[in-house]
Parts: structure tokens; sequence; C-alpha cells
């Protein structure tokens, strides 16, 4: 099993869930996030005043998938999450021991099918 997590722009979020539900995704875990990588933030102006917002919102999602369907999950989020500019996000891949379902105590691949 594999982990997945994305970190996208909020206004792909959509897109991306879609994606997903197209290839067979049948759950994934949404968190509201602020970061930044290369962007950096950016300034703002408020009431005449200048500020720098240095954490930027960003969207991150967390997939456990099978082995196998690991490339396809990740090419399905890089597609649908571009947008060709800079802060378009990061895929973390991570392997997983074991997973169990707490309502039946299924664990392993049933556990997240």
């Amino acid at each position: 099993m594999r982990k997945i997590e994305a970190i996208i722009k909020p206004f792909k979020l959509e897109e991306v869930k879609e994606a997903l539900s197209s290839i067979g995704v049948q759950g994934l875990t949404v968190t509201e996030v602020k970061g930044f990588g290369r962007q950096k933030g950016h300034k703002e102006l408020y009431r005449g005043a200048e500020y720098v917002v240095e954490f930027l919102p960003k969207v991150k999602l967390e997939i456990v998938v099978s082995d196998d369907q690991q490339t396809q999950v990740v090419d399905a989020i890089v597609k649908a999450a571009s947008t060709g500019r800079i802060g378009d996000g990061k895929v973390f891949v991570s392997a997983i021991e074991d997973a169990v379902r707490i309502r039946t105590g299924e664990s392993g691949d049933v556990a997240i099918s």
C-alpha cells in the first residue's frame, strides 16, 4: 500500500477530485493548510498599508491506495492540478505497512477498498 499526499492550489480541488473519481479512487482526506515553497508568499494592500502574506492557502489531499494504483493516481493528480505556474504544489508517496478498517477489523488491501 502507498500513501499519496498532494499539496495543491485550492481552486484545483474539484478538478483533482473528479480525476481521481474517474479512475476509481473511492476515498480521500482533504485538509486546508498554509505554506510556501519557492513562491515565498506575496504582498497585499489593506487600507493603504502594504503587508506580506508569507503563508499561502493550499489544500492537502491524503489517499491510501494499493501499490498497483500508485502511478495512475499520481498521474491523475499531476495532470488535474497543473497550471504550469509556480506554486502548483507537490506530490509525496510513502509506503504504508498496514491499514485496519475500524468497523469490521479487516486489514491490508481489503481495508482500503
